[in-house]
């Protein structure tokens, strides 16, 4: 038996349980792994209120997507894995079928990456995600270049402070966009160019002015809801508005007529796009691993917690007042 994390009811952070549950044995395809470290994503918080794009298929149900851990047990028709091995474990599945918030956990073998030398089990439990996201939204989907301008709301995510590193890599120009002012030094800090405090300024004619009315070429929304017009009078002609989350819980419309259907482009992309295609996956993971090498890519981690504090972190990650990932250790 191992202690997991499950909720019986979909709800608020009181409904998570750590529990005793057997891990079973790996299938076909599978691994079990003594999971080290775990990170803490906005949409296990939405699939446990009953908020995510995939509904809750059965309860009691797990979570968790992301994590680092050493591999335990190696089933049938797994190659390029044995036991022994320091492994992250990507989001590359449904919450329905296997979850990582465990001290042991059966994985698919599709969602793993071996464990680079020098990387410890909390970065390896929370730099993958961010950068694999940030990737396939830039350079897989957008074809981002040099000189580019890239406007990313929810700058102070993760996911977030992934995109600023990867434009600036990219050698295109992070625009973050933060609420408040708290944040806009540490976002300045990261590699931001500029930083727009939406609370204070509007953001589409800030972008204008940043970029001589010409507008940005991509602009990346974590948000959606109403104010997706408003930022996409900030898209450049012919730029890209990405959809790459919901954290508002509204209706999104679509604002091309509203605003006199102009050269917009409009998608919606979840990381999936990446980790569930192998040959995508493959470039994301060898460009990921090369910004770690050269230092331009690292784990921002906001608050590690115990894995008997689940709750916790999930109320931290719900007050919207992190800094990067929030880690839960095991």
């Amino acid at each position: 038996m191992t202690r997991t994390v499950r909720f019986h009811e979909v709800g608020g952070p009181e409904v998570l349980r750590l529990e005793d549950v057997d891990p079973g044995e790996p299938g076909p395809g599978e691994v079990r792994i003594r999971v080290e470290a775990i990170g803490v994503n906005r949409a296990e918080v939405l699939f446990r209120s009953g908020r995510y794009i995939e509904p809750v298929r059965r309860l009691p149900s797990g979570l968790g997507s992301e994590a680092a851990g050493v591999i335990e047990a190696v089933g049938p028709e797994v190659a390029g894995f044995e036991a022994g091995q320091a492994v992250s474990v990507v989001p590359a599945f449904s919450y329905n079928d296997y979850g990582m918030y465990a001290e042991r956990a059966i994985a698919p073998a599709s969602a793993l990456l071996h464990r680079p030398d020098g990387v410890d089990a909390i970065s390896g439990a929370a730099v993958w995600m961010p950068y694999l996201t940030a990737y396939g939204a830039m350079v897989e989907v957008g074809g981002m270049r040099a000189g580019d301008v890239a406007v990313v709301n929810a700058a102070s995510s993760s996911v977030g402070l992934a995109a600023i590193h990867t434009a600036g890599r990219l050698g295109a120009t992070p625009v973050a966009v933060t609420r408040t002012r708290a944040k806009r030094l540490r976002l300045v800090e990261e590699g931001a160019a500029e930083v727009i405090v939406s609370d204070e300024e509007d953001v589409a004619e800030r972008v204008l002015e940043l970029t001589g009315g010409r507008g940005a070429e991509y602009v990346f929304d974590a948000v959606a809801g109403p104010g997706v017009t408003e930022l996409a009078r900030a898209v450049a002609a012919g730029g890209t508005l990405l959809l790459w989350g919901a954290q508002s819980g509204l209706p999104t419309p679509y604002p091309g007529f509203e605003l006199g259907m102009p050269a917009l482009n409009l998608r919606t992309y979840t990381v999936h796009e990446i980790t569930r295609d192998p040959v995508r996956m493959r470039r994301a993971a060898a460009f990921v691993a090369s910004g770690l090498r050269a230092g331009a890519f690292r784990a921002v981690v906001d608050r590690v917690f115990p894995l008997e504090e689940i709750a916790e972190a999930h109320r931290h990650m719900e007050s919207n007042a992190q800094f990067g990932k929030i880690v839960v250790t095991v």
